[in-house]
């Protein structure tokens, strides 16, 4: 492939750079999201070729197309296989409806599959550079602990994790505030927009450039692409055709999980529909309903806790994506192609209740357990089928993503069914572990102060 792929911010006000720059920088200068210039494309062959591949054999194969010459192919394929060292169930619910639990993971969230190979990579171009970062990450709930996870322990590398300290469970909480080491986290007295803001605020300022600051968040480009690699992975094991199209169904919050998809449907794989699944922060199905784009401020707080998102941040590249433009703070300067985004994905908010409803009837029809994230896709899909049962019909292939491992809920789900999840094995012995963590208010000057206390040199 070409040598030349770069990437631009979605402001369009800075240079573009290589994928290295884009990684290590996390957000571009002028406060915008870093894309591709262009999406490469997965031709035939090599879409058939995926279903003779590995998990990581497969993430190796599209990451490669971004990368050009950047990784030599060896340490590439070796970063991928000690990456993706857990599985992937496809889950037979009923007819050609499936689960695809992306929480078997370390921390037991599709955050896993994202926060691995982005410090893998981080990594590398930091040994060869002989270089040393900071890492600032805002959380609703599971990016924190995978991105804790993920970096714990790691040369050259610190880590700052901004949590809303009330809407956050107790276990995702213990998974980001037992580990310590470069790892610090914050609870923050307020929301996670309000935690989005602080970081977002921290890249743009002068001051603190010296820290050499970057995100872990879905705004790092470095994260976005490998959530591309289980749709790829999805339809290369359930296809009953070369070109079978497949729907997926994503519950949605900051919309990173939403982009990977629509990243993977633009290199060439077979999508027929996104279903776009969020809670009652229903900015972007009024967006998709009405044409008019407008932020929730303060986002509710809903079960699914790890969606409670009034803007999220990738917007801006998904508008980029169909044609337009979106500014950091929400504002459409330029429409995009609205009649292609809605024949792509068709958006739908679920309430709490409808969420609760969810858990109680998958279980009770189907024995299949669903956490609060999983039960809004699941309701989402639900939904599609009914209001287009031609599009939607039995035969057609469907897959709901669920996102985080239903024992990070243990109150929610015993409450609605009466059963305690079985806890994975990266959360056992979680409750007795000590944790360490700091308060603060939503004052962006009290987060700068800590920063220049703790990490000047």
């Amino acid at each position: 492939m070409s040598k030349s792929l770069l990437y631009y911010s979605t402001n369009l006000k800075a240079p573009a750079v290589s994928f290295k720059e884009a990684l290590l920088k996390g957000l571009a200068p002028d406060g915008g999201l870093y894309m591709p210039e262009r999406l490469p494309a997965m031709d035939g062959i090599l879409l058939k070729s995926l279903s003779d591949k590995t998990y990581y054999e497969i993430a190796f194969t599209i990451l490669k197309q971004f990368l050009a010459d950047e990784i030599p192919d060896n340490a590439l394929l070796a970063m991928a296989k000690d990456a993706y060292n857990f599985e992937i169930p496809l889950e037979h619910v009923y007819e050609r409806n499936y689960l695809m639990r992306l929480d078997r993971g370390p921390t037991a969230s599709f955050k896993d599959f994202a926060a691995r190979m982005m410090g893998r990579l981080m990594q590398f171009f930091l040994h060869r550079e002989n270089r040393d970062i900071l890492i600032l990450t805002a959380t609703s709930g599971d990016t924190g602990s995978a991105i804790a996870n993920a970096f714990f322990g790691l040369e050259n590398i610190s880590v700052v994790v901004l949590f809303p300290e009330k809407e956050v469970t107790e276990r995702q909480r213990k998974q980001m505030t037992t580990l310590g080491k470069n790892v610090q986290i914050i609870g923050i007295e307020g929301k996670f927009d309000d935690c989005q803001a602080m970081v977002k605020k921290a890249f743009s300022d002068p001051a603190l450039s010296f820290l050499n600051l970057s995100s872990a968040n879905s705004i790092n480009i470095g994260r976005l692409i490998p959530q591309s690699f289980y749709y790829f992975f999805a339809w290369s094991r359930l296809k009953k055709q070369e070109v079978e199209p497949i729907t997926f169904s994503v519950p949605s919050g900051n919309f990173g999980d939403l982009m990977g998809g629509l990243i993977a449907m633009h290199m060439g794989l077979p999508v027929k529909k996104f279903i776009v699944s969020t809670n009652e922060n229903d900015e972007v199905p009024v967006y998709f309903r009405t044409g008019r784009y407008k932020t929730i401020v303060p986002s509710k707080d809903c079960i699914s806790s790890a969606m409670n998102v009034g803007h999220p941040s990738n917007m801006a590249r998904i508008i980029a994506l169909y044609g337009g433009i979106m500014n950091e703070h929400g504002v459409i300067i330029k429409e995009p192609d609205v009649a292609k985004l809605n024949k792509d994905i068709y958006s739908i908010s679920i309430s709490d209740v409808h969420t609760k409803a969810t858990i109680q009837s998958v279980y009770e029809r189907h024995r299949v357990l669903l956490e609060p994230h999983g039960a809004v896709g699941w309701a989402g899909l639900q939904e599609y089928i009914k209001a287009f049962p031609g599009e939607a019909g039995l035969s057609a292939l469907a897959v709901c993503l669920e996102t985080a491992h239903p024992a990070k809920f243990p109150a929610e789900i015993n409450g609605l069914l009466g059963i305690d999840p079985e806890l994975p094995p990266g959360m056992q012995g979680l409750d007795l572990r000590k944790e360490s963590w700091e308060t603060m208010k939503s004052d962006y000057n009290l987060f700068k102060t800590y920063l220049l206390d703790k990490f000047s040199r």
